[in-house]
């Protein structure tokens, strides 16, 4: 019985395009090579260049809402243009292009640049990505697509994370041979995609847009699209900056040397448990699967908040990678079982948009509620609008009966 579900298993990978399989390998070469630099940009403005911790502070804050901003504007390009490679191509090639200056940079204002083109690029990719993986993935094994190419970006977070703290000890803390490193991997991707990963023909008589950004074209992804969108951003203000995992560590007593492991356990369970979360919803209903990813980081957050030692902290954190590995690709998939195939652009820009202003509007909030009443406060915070969110999908049945539904195979 085990190695008939191991064959099953199998061959449903198998059934993955290669060119979804290309993609999760272009995300996790450059989610490699960004990690490197970005885990050890911060400590290189601070010690090295001189800069203050408001000026980090700042030129994240703008990086990020740089990439949030322009995710709309490529998705909706990628529709009316009806090329979605050709957009991911320009996003993946600013961010390797931008690779080089960090080592070559002798200025804060050198690094600011590059930082602010490296997330331009991130923000034309990512939506016209994943309209790609949409278009690619057969309907059946939607969920299993998005959660293959989760899961490779996941590893290349784990990788490049590890590499950096390898690097730093092999070179005695050279942070230019590290941020050169960084470079090989970032190229690589760009050269997978151009060579492994062929578009799909237009479908014939797919409707053509005129103005993506039109009343009229939005009203066309529905009633259903934009209830998930609103559910997805109650639980990204649920689902605060994992910065704040890393301080729950440091405050029940974690070394301070120690805490970046809180990331890599995270990042090992999420890996880990998104393939099997999108397989698991192309057969049974999505919306139920992603319920129990919403449950999870419930009892994520009340695990943190009670936990008094190093036991709870790691039950805790593997949780959340849990919750993150059976809720990130389905949210994905399930804005392509809603949005109309000619609107897929438009409707991940929209979705990444205002997903990634909530998760900041969650990041202050976490904040203040540490500041003011404690840690306990932000996970019990947190736990609160899982719930709303978990309550807010439950709903969807309602909304739109049909939503989550496994498609049939063939």
């Amino acid at each position: 019985m085990q190695n008939n579900d191991t064959n099953v298993r199998l061959s449903r990978l198998r059934e993955i395009p290669r060119a979804i399989w290309a993609l999760g390998f272009v995300s996790l070469l450059m989610d490699a090579s960004s990690e490197i630099i970005h885990a050890l940009l911060p400590i290189y403005l601070v010690t090295v260049l001189g800069a203050s911790m408001l000026t980090v502070g700042l030129i994240e804050g703008i990086a990020e809402a740089t990439a949030s901003i322009t995710k709309v504007f490529a998705g909706a390009l990628s529709d009316w243009l009806g090329r979605r490679k050709l957009l991911a191509l320009i996003g993946y090639g600013l961010a390797a292009f931008t690779k080089p200056i960090f080592p070559l940079a002798a200025s804060v204002t050198w690094l600011v640049a590059a930082r602010f083109v490296d997330r331009i690029g991130k923000g034309i990719r990512g939506a016209p990505r994943d309209a790609l993986v949409a278009d690619l993935a057969p309907p059946h094994l939607r969920g299993a697509s998005f959660g293959l190419r989760q899961s490779l970006d996941t590893v290349g977070a784990f990788l490049g994370t590890m590499l950096a703290i390898g690097l730093m000890w092999l070179t005695a803390n050279n942070f230019q041979t590290a941020f050169w490193v960084a470079v090989v991997p970032a190229f690589l991707a760009v050269g997978l995609l151009v060579f492994a990963v062929h578009e799909p023909e237009r479908p014939v008589g797919l409707r053509k847009l005129r103005s993506p950004f039109s009343l009229a074209e939005l009203k066309h992804l529905g009633l259903a699209y934009w209830w998930i969108v609103g559910v997805a951003v109650v639980f990204s203000i649920a689902r605060f900056s994992e910065a704040f995992l890393l301080l729950r560590a440091q405050n029940v007593g974690m070394p301070v040397m120690l805490v970046p492991t809180v990331l890599v356990l995270m990042n090992v369970v999420y890996a880990l448990a998104a393939y099997p979360a999108g397989a698991l919803s192309d057969h049974a209903n999505r919306i139920t699967v992603l319920g129990a990813g919403f449950g999870l980081l419930v009892a994520a957050d009340l695990t943190l908040a009670f936990t008094k030692g190093l036991p709870g902290l790691g039950l805790g954190v593997a949780l959340w990678g849990l919750h993150m590995g059976f809720t990130q690709g389905l949210l994905a998939a399930l804005v392509a079982d809603t949005a109309p195939p000619e609107l897929r652009g438009t409707a991940y820009g929209f979705f990444n948009l205002f997903s990634g202003l909530a998760l900041l509007v969650a990041s202050l909030l976490a904040g203040a509620l540490w500041d003011k009443f404690g840690p306990q406060s932000t996970f019990f915070g947190g736990a609160m609008f899982a719930a709303i969110a978990l309550a807010g999908l439950s709903a969807t049945r309602h909304i739109a009966p049909t939503v989550g539904h496994a498609p049939k195979s063939g």
